[in-house]
């Protein structure tokens, strides 16, 4: 039976060891990042090695290819993309064309993706940037105005789902007004919650009807001064799945990374206990997927429910799509050169 959480793996093959704890557990999702990846035709072999083990054939395999700093696939194999911010810099000058390289840019990905197995992207970030925002999250979003990073959010998604690619809206309930890294301290956010309504939340609930969502390792002090909103009831029930109406599956941010603390059986235990339904473990540390899989439970119930209707959302690509048209419209509307 399926688990509810989502695992890394160590290098670009699947170790024996791998593979024994894949069949045992059987996680959800299997996360790739830049150590598993070499070349297209070996990361097809590891996709594909992966469902072989668990024995599901749609079973989903997530990276994070947002372009910019946040790009697992690298050239020479793949092309390089321009960091979010620069379709909210296009859409200031030009809004037509800012949503159309939005667009453009979430197919083109969607295709680097689905030829080599890969079904979902962690993409768009929907953080709306401050003056303070940090530098982790920084040209990540698309922009400063709410309504805009909506407007561009909704471009890169539908071009993913038209590339065969499922999106995942991040970080939710917002994750622009930390001013610190969360990979290595938790950040605190003491704004009111009329403000957080009024801004980082409006992107989420443009966006409360998308099958895939993952959470914010934030302290948001007006709603739970004592919890992250990864591992908060408060901010999961009455935020996130209230206020901004989000019913899709919840997944964690990386639960590897330092602003959560204690150990991992107790953070994956909390995460799920707060209302999320996939813990994401991304590191590939075996010791610690152990310590995970111990945890987290058998998908079932609205979890189950959820995680099913995300992957009933598959589009298949249009075999028509003209990849270098579609490259030269992006050239022209950006002139961006490092595609």
């Amino acid at each position: 039976m399926t688990k509810a959480f989502v695992s890394g793996c160590a290098g670009p093959t699947l170790t024996s060891s791998e593979i024994d704890f894949f069949q045992q557990e059987d996680p959800w999702g299997l996360i790739l990042f830049a150590r598993n990846i070499e070349t297209p035709e070996q990361v097809r072999i590891l996709t594909s090695a992966f469902r072989e083990t668990v024995g599901r054939s749609d079973a989903p395999v997530l990276v994070d290819q947002e372009g910019g700093r946040v790009q697992r696939l690298k050239p020479p194999h793949w092309p390089k993309y321009p960091a979010p911010k620069a379709y909210g810099d296009l859409y200031d000058r030009d809004a037509a064309a800012g949503q159309r390289v939005a667009w453009l840019a979430g197919r083109l990905i969607a295709d680097d993706l689905y030829k080599v197995g890969i079904t979902v992207d962690c993409l768009p970030c929907l953080d709306v940037r401050f003056p303070e925002t940090v530098d982790a999250i920084g040209d990540r979003a698309l922009s400063q105005d709410p309504e805009v990073v909506a407007i561009l959010g909704k471009a890169m998604a539908e071009g993913a789902l038209a590339g065969g690619v499922l999106p995942v809206i991040k970080h939710i309930p917002g994750h622009g007004r930390a001013r610190v890294d969360s990979h290595f301290e938790l950040p605190r956010v003491n704004a009111a919650i009329s403000s957080l309504e009024s801004v980082d939340f409006r992107p989420f609930k443009a966006f409360s009807h998308v099958s895939l969502g993952m959470t914010a390792h934030i302290v948001y002090e007006g709603i739970d001064p004592n919890t992250a909103g990864t591992q908060s009831a408060k901010v999961i029930q009455e935020i996130i799945r209230g206020e901004i109406g989000f019913d899709g599956c919840l997944m964690s941010d990386d639960i590897s990374m330092k602003a959560l603390g204690g150990s991992f059986e107790d953070r994956s235990g909390k995460i799920i206990e707060a209302g999320c339904d996939i813990v994401l473990h991304c590191n590939g540390d075996m010791d610690e997927m152990i310590a995970v899989a111990k945890v987290v439970p058998e998908l079932s119930g609205e979890a189950r429910r959820r995680c099913e209707t995300a992957l009933s959302g598959f589009q298949v690509p249009d075999p028509e799509f003209d990849r270098l048209a579609a490259f030269d419209e992006f050239h022209s509307l950006t002139g961006w050169q490092g595609v």
